[in-house]
């Protein structure tokens, strides 16, 4: 299938079921052995907390933390995959990883853990993403994030103590910088072409203007013929 179009993929559920799985049973693993992982999150400009660019987005600190990063995790990475699978593995990768480093480097001393800078990532890649391409259907795509989270611009700034913003802006900016880079890549606007017919051209001269066509020779005998 040419590249300009979007090809529905079947297997992008796989990914945001996986994401789910594994971020649930180690929430689980924490309740049931009684543990606490959230050291294992970013904790920056140290070299221990370097670590969390890895672990912090499978790291929660309650169930109601893990439940308000669950569904838009589910949606987003749906919607990486489903329309964007040929480049979702680098932008979810790399993306993951550069918003971790970013949030090292801003960030205030404490542990910044769960999904939620991958989710940012995520919301701003597609919504640009469809921005960028002038590709109606991702547009359409692009309003819709709009909708169901263009409420969370607000937490890229530093509205609540507890809510880790800077990792919210981390993944806001690198999720903006992938668009831009990767807007040559994946889907693109379907490019029509069209014939030229040279029997509707030779209705107008040069300046556009429209040429009563001319009867045949035969046709205006037979006019003749018949007054």
């Amino acid at each position: 299938m040419p590249q300009n179009q979007i090809k529905y993929n079947s297997k992008a559920l796989y990914v945001p079921v996986l994401a789910l799985i594994i971020i649930w049973i180690i929430y689980v693993i924490e309740i049931k052995f009684k543990l606490n992982f959230n050291s294992l999150g970013i904790y920056p400009k140290t070299v221990k907390g370097l670590r969390g660019i890895l672990f912090s987005p499978f790291i929660h600190s309650d169930i109601k933390h893990l439940l308000n990063n669950s569904v838009p995790l589910f949606v987003m990475l749906w919607c990486l995959y489903y329309f964007y699978y040929k480049i979702a593995n680098k932008v979810l990768i790399l993306g993951t990883i550069l918003t971790g480093l970013l949030t090292w480097l801003i960030g205030r001393p404490s542990f910044h853990i769960g999904a939620s800078g991958v989710i940012y990532l995520l919301v701003s890649f597609i919504f640009f993403s469809g921005i960028f391409r002038k590709y109606y259907r991702l547009i359409a795509l692009s309003l819709a994030v709009v909708f169901l989270y263009g409420g969370m611009v607000w937490y890229i700034l530093p509205v609540e103590e507890r809510i880790s913003w800077e990792g919210h802006l981390a993944g806001f900016l690198v999720g903006l910088l992938f668009a831009f880079i990767f807007r040559r890549l994946g889907p693109q606007p379907e490019n029509f072409t069209f014939t030229k017919n040279e029997e509707f051209e030779k209705l107008f001269d040069d300046n556009g203007n429209f040429i009563p066509p001319v009867e045949d020779e035969e046709i205006l005998e037979q006019k003749a013929d018949s007054e």
